[in-house]
């Protein structure tokens, strides 16, 4: 569907309207590029909410070519996320597109590209409502019905299931636990609970966890106070690890109500420090895809320090170690000022770095062609590539892995996915890559990657691609072994240069062929299809969750 918006999204640039060259804002989709204009300025209209981690964006201020129109006008805070009219202006290409987080979107960068724009607020005339879609919902009858259906869908910029782990021990008593229960319920509402907003729900840390309420028992914020104000006092030892690793084991299903595709969250409230281990349970919460905050109030003293387990808790329970995932609260007296900070980063769906997304849950491996018929210098081109493609996932030990063999008749791992698990020492171990130069036998290679690079990962949790570049015909057969991989589980695309065969390419190719191959006449081409590469795999990751 997004390929035939994109093209219907080119036809509109493409063809002006009849008579007269000044014309209403062209509706384009989310996804158009900038090299899909055939002017050197248009006046665009971006529609509303486009998925924002979807967006492909090169540079900042100046953008590639290749970026989403709508997602560097948002970058550049042109428009927001209701869309609008975006004035775009050619530029030429240029190298060292830099990269840069910005309105939620963080932007990629890239060596070089042929050609660029720049995004501007476009005057807003009478004509533009004729680039507008055209709305079906009913006329406005008065304040009371529009503000009924905010409440049922609730804050649609902040989807999010989010669980809170509220500390029902004898640390925090029984008067606390009543503060950090009107704190619970303020942050609540602020979110903007709702049915197609967040939905919360609480489990209780103290002896033994306790599920108070599951994501969907209460979708409206009048409900969900009531249901935390109805929460009792169990008292007991403060086994925050114990609750944490049942919360991200056992709440979060989709029995008990969580949405696929949407960040799962859990904050976790501390009075004091936990009783128990909550390293273990830290890791199983980031496996699980859970982005764990911790919020700390009252924490140890100085004289206290010898009584905590482990001083450094916070640190090893949370998603990431960055400082976003903590907060710290003095007291739980006058707490109403840290409310709004908190629900930001609740909000900010973008820094969740531990939801499974095809950025971070994938094993890319690359087979790359060092036959003779390729050359240095060409091959140079093809490491370039695969970095290009790196670049885009978030390569850590519980994130995106890439690996590469290069094969001739013979094959050589330069590298598997447990070797590197940043992405800077990815990036190092391509430039020091050797070509080997020989013949071509493919076939071997795609049945050596297959039972020595994804054999050892093979029940793991991230999805298997498998990318091949070839120039040429090989010398053996090629059906066998990649339908032996497919039914391995790893989706294979395959990229052709030159003279490679396009009966080889679909062959070595998932299912459906045309989209899982790609093909360029030069080596030089392999640049411009990097962001095909990147959505495609997207794509099937997003398919394979459906």
């Amino acid at each position: 569907m997004a390929s035939v918006l994109l093209l219907l999204g080119i036809f509109f640039l493409t063809s002006p309207a009849k008579g007269s060259e000044k014309s209403a804002p062209t509706a384009i989709t989310c996804f158009t590029r900038g090299l899909d204009l055939r002017k050197d300025k248009a006046d665009v209209l971006c529609p509303a909410d486009c998925p924002r981690w979807q967006f492909y964006v090169i540079g900042n201020v100046v953008y590639a070519s290749l970026s989403s129109i709508c997602g560097a006008a948002i970058h550049r805070g042109v428009i927001t996320s209701s869309g609008g009219p975006v004035r775009v202006q050619m530029l030429p290409g240029q190298e060292n597109y830099s990269a840069t987080y910005a309105n939620g979107i963080q932007s990629q960068v890239l060596s070089r590209w042929s050609s660029s724009f720049s995004v501007s607020r476009a005057t807003i005339g009478a004509l533009e409502a004729a680039a507008r879609p055209v709305s079906t919902a009913r006329p406005s009858m008065g304040k009371r019905p529009k503000k009924t259906v905010e409440k049922k869908s609730g804050n649609k910029d902040c989807k999010a299931d989010i669980a809170f782990l509220i500390d029902g021990s004898y640390n925090i008593g029984q008067r606390r636990f009543n503060l950090q229960k009107n704190f619970v319920g303020k942050v609540a509402v602020m979110l903007g609970i709702g049915s197609e907003g967040p939905h919360v729900g609480v489990v209780q840390a103290s002896e033994h966890p306790k599920n108070e309420f599951y994501l969907t028992n209460f979708t409206t914020a009048k409900d969900v106070l009531f249901a935390i104000k109805e929460i009792g006092f169990r008292g007991g030892n403060s086994n925050t690890g114990k609750a944490l690793k049942h919360t991200a084991q056992r709440f979060f299903s989709a029995e008990n109500g969580v949405r696929k595709g949407i960040p799962k969250i859990v904050v976790v409230f501390i009075d004091g420090w936990p009783s128990d281990n909550i390293e273990e349970a830290g890791i199983v919460a980031r496996e699980f895809g859970i982005n764990v905050f911790i919020v700390s109030v009252a924490k140890p003293t100085t004289e206290e320090l010898g009584m905590v387990q482990d001083v450094g808790f916070i640190e090893k329970a949370v998603c990431r170690n960055n400082g976003f995932f903590s907060y710290n609260i003095p007291s739980w007296f006058g707490t109403t000022k840290y409310v709004k900070p908190l629900v930001q980063k609740l909000c900010a769906h973008e820094q969740m770095l531990c939801s499974k997304t095809c950025y971070n849950s994938v094993n890319i491996a690359f087979l790359i062609d060092g036959s003779s018929s390729v050359g240095d210098s060409n091959f140079r081109l093809m490491l370039e590539f695969i970095g290009n493609v790196a670049r885009s996932f978030e390569i850590t030990d519980i994130g995106a892995k890439i690996a590469v063999v290069q094969f001739t008749y013979d094959q050589r791992t330069e590298f598997s996915f447990t070797d590197y698990i940043t992405k800077e020492k990815v990036l190092t171990a391509l430039r020091g890559i050797r070509y080997m130069s020989g013949g071509t036998a493919t076939g071997d290679a795609i049945t050596y990657i297959t039972r020595n690079v994804f054999g050892p990962v093979r029940d793991g949790a991230n999805k298997n691609f498998l990318v091949i570049l070839t120039d040429g015909q090989s010398y053996d057969d090629v059906r066998g072994p990649a339908a032996a991989a497919h039914k391995a589980g790893i989706t294979t695309f395959s990229i052709g240069i030159a003279w490679a065969p396009l009966d080889d390419l679909k062959d070595m190719a998932s299912e459906p062929r045309e989209t899982h191959t790609f093909f360029t006449r030069e080596f030089t081409g392999l640049e411009q299809i990097v962001p095909d590469v990147v959505r495609a795999i997207c794509r099937d990751f997003l398919d394979s969750k459906q």
